[in-house]
């Protein structure tokens, strides 16, 4: 297999609310242009541990990083470093976090917010911070916004893998739960989104992978092992994924899996398989 991937992560998307509440994604199942699985997130579920457990392949238990607060450049073999040594080109629009896992430097949003440089880590990044956010001023960025800068990078760049990953589920569901109305909109919103962004990428001949790192509570939380937190959704916009759909997925698998369909072979560090 090889092509481009694009990759997006919708923070603390239950599952059960992706395929209640997304109904693009849904309609596109049912109509056969994709696939949903159920996906089970590795411990704890937490933001940056599983970003970093998604581009590794690792469990957050071996690759190190189990809290949003020890956040610090990975040491590990993942994505972007392999695409980077295989000569590909990789782009994202997505939280700051990224950055300082992957961007090589810390963060400077006066420095990093938009990256253009062929040579940087991540050659085209446009990335957001939402500082200062607070629940009278959640400071997410629009969705539509975010779509758009997502296919800029896909139209005038054509990287390989382009990851576009999206805070605002989690966000409101911090604040209004995981059983909340403000939180299944905001769902809907995002997929409302996506709805135009998919059919775009796709157009040029990207497979599209939908997914969440965790879930969210009811108590507008994540961190441990409750349904709502450990099953995500992993929807594929692909015809090169063969897994049975009542399989459950691991969570490790999507960085091999995203290897395998760009014709690259996995670090060993990437010891699940990927989904043939």
């Amino acid at each position: 297999m090889s092509g481009k991937v694009c990759l997006v992560v919708v923070d603390g998307l239950r599952n059960d609310t992706a395929r209640t509440d997304c109904g693009y994604l849904m309609s596109a199942v049912e109509a056969k242009q994709a696939q949903v699985w159920t996906m089970l997130a590795c411990l704890p579920t937490i933001s940056a541990p599983l970003y970093e457990t998604i581009h590794t392949g690792m469990a957050p238990a071996d690759h190190g990083l189990l809290s949003n607060e020890s956040i610090r450049p990975s040491p590990h073999p993942n994505l972007f470093s392999a695409l980077k040594a295989a000569g590909k080109i990789t782009g994202v629009v997505a939280h700051s976090f990224f950055h300082t896992l992957y961007g090589g430097s810390s963060f400077d949003a006066f420095d990093h917010v938009e990256i253009n440089d062929p040579n940087a880590a991540i050659p085209y990044a446009r990335h957001y911070t939402m500082t200062g956010y607070n629940q009278a001023n959640p400071t997410m960025p629009s969705e539509f916004d975010l779509c758009a800068q997502a296919w800029a990078i896909a139209r005038d760049h054509a990287p390989e893998y382009l990851l576009l990953h999206t805070s605002s589920c989690d966000t409101l569901g911090h604040y209004y739960t995981g059983e909340g109305r403000e939180y299944r909109i905001q769902a809907t919103h995002v997929d409302n989104a996506l709805s135009q962004l998919i059919p775009r990428l796709r157009s040029t001949g990207y497979d599209v992978l939908v997914t969440a790192d965790h879930g969210m509570n009811a108590d507008g939380q994540h961190a441990g092992d409750e349904q709502c937190l450990g099953e995500v959704p992993f929807i594929a916009f692909s015809e090169r994924l063969k897994v049975e759909t009542d399989v459950i997925l691991d969570q490790r698998t999507i960085a091999p899996t995203i290897l395998a369909m760009l014709a690259l072979q996995a670090p060993k560090t990437m010891n699940i398989p990927a989904m043939q």
